[in-house]
């Protein structure tokens, strides 16, 4: 350990599970807000206020429901990389600058399984779109890409840990009312059971 805390983040409250109140020795605990460039901002705000040793997000995601994904509600990943995309980028109506950075990877591991995350503007609530956004990735979250941008620009070891709450599509919204205060709960315990928070800098 190098003396300073590492920074446990969630877009909102719920979904740290009860660590915003009690967060595990050695980290503090706080809230990007809710969407993309909210997280970004709040992200970096906080790495140069804190300068912690290593960050973690924590939060639910929608699963897209492609045949090769095999993921299940209450299922809990480990972003291997948060891609920012939009459905209007597959169907090349709209494009990016070419020297725009889009991806970023995890930079410590976890002890769970590693799935390419979405970071689309907006949640996928039509099958079609979500069937795309599924070619590229197995799930999405709104604001890790934020969350990875700010660490890896302020070269700070990033990770997130996401359960998923719901499939992406028409019934996203209810899915994820009914089922993300229990899939959050689980994530924190299965972090915990895990030992994800005594993991030392060498071990990142």
């Amino acid at each position: 350990m190098n003396g300073r805390d590492s920074l446990l983040l969630a877009s909102f409250a719920p979904e740290l599970a009860g660590l915003e109140t009690r967060p595990p020795p050695g980290w503090r605990a706080a809230l990007t807000g809710i969407g993309g460039l909210t997280s970004a901002a709040a992200t970096a705000r906080l790495l140069e206020s804190l300068r912690p040793q290593r960050v973690l997000f924590i939060g639910t995601c929608g699963a897209y429901g492609n045949a090769m994904n095999n993921l299940s509600i209450g299922d809990c990943i480990a972003a291997s990389e948060a891609i920012a995309i939009s459905v209007s980028e597959i169907l090349r109506r709209a494009y990016r600058p070419s020297h725009e950075i889009t991806r970023w990877p995890a930079s410590w591991s976890l002890p769970l399984p590693g799935r390419a995350v979405a970071c689309p503007p907006a949640i996928a609530s039509d099958e079609e779109d979500a069937a795309l956004l599924g070619r590229i990735a197995d799930a999405e979250n709104l604001e890790l890409g934020g969350v990875f941008a700010a660490c890896h620009m302020a070269n700070i070891p990033a990770a997130a840990a996401l359960a998923v709450a719901n499939y992406a599509g028409h019934d996203a919204h209810a899915e994820w009312k009914a089922n993300a205060e229990s899939v959050s709960r689980k994530l924190a315990e299965t972090l915990q059971r895990l030992g994800v928070f005594s993991i030392t800098d060498k071990e990142c």
